[in-house]
């Protein structure tokens, strides 16, 4: 692209018109709503999005027990190895087919990088993220947490 060189009055005319047009965009964005959270204030006000991503969860179904069927699709997406599944194979009671079982699901929340693609890699959608974001502990290990629940099988 070619520059379009100036007199002396038309570079001030110019610098004046561009001066101008960045002006205008610092007193629109001055007048407009902020949207500024107060945080610790309004703790009990807070609404996140629906697709904040906090921590990573395992719910449990109305019978109490964890849709996971172990088959580590969700371990094998995760890029920096924050999921750990371990599982067995047992065999059913009503078939007699071997299947496998949850033993634990260990997640990493202080290596996690909030991808979502164990989460979107489920095929029976076991895992979701929560709107719960405060983290802060003086241990890391105490961000290693187990999502299956006791109860769950």
């Amino acid at each position: 692209m070619e520059k379009k060189k100036h007199s002396y009055i038309g570079g001030i005319a110019h610098g004046l018109k561009t001066l101008c047009v960045g002006l205008k965009v610092t007193f629109i964005e001055f007048f407009t709503k902020k949207v500024t959270e107060e945080y610790p204030d309004n703790r009990d006000t807070l609404v996140l999005a629906d697709r904040f991503r906090g921590t990573l969860d395992m719910p449990l179904d109305e019978a109490g027990e964890s849709k996971c069927i172990a088959c580590g699709l969700c371990e094998n997406a995760c890029p920096n190895g924050t999921i750990h599944v371990e599982s067995e194979m047992v065999t059913d009671e009503e078939t007699g087919k071997k299947k496998k079982r949850l033993v634990s699901y260990r997640y990493d929340l202080g290596s996690c990088m909030f991808c979502q693609l164990c989460v979107n890699v489920c095929p029976t959608k076991a895992i979701r993220f929560t709107t719960q974001f405060e983290h802060a502990v003086f241990d890391r290990s105490k961000l290693v947490k187990t999502l299956n629940k006791p109860g769950g099988k």
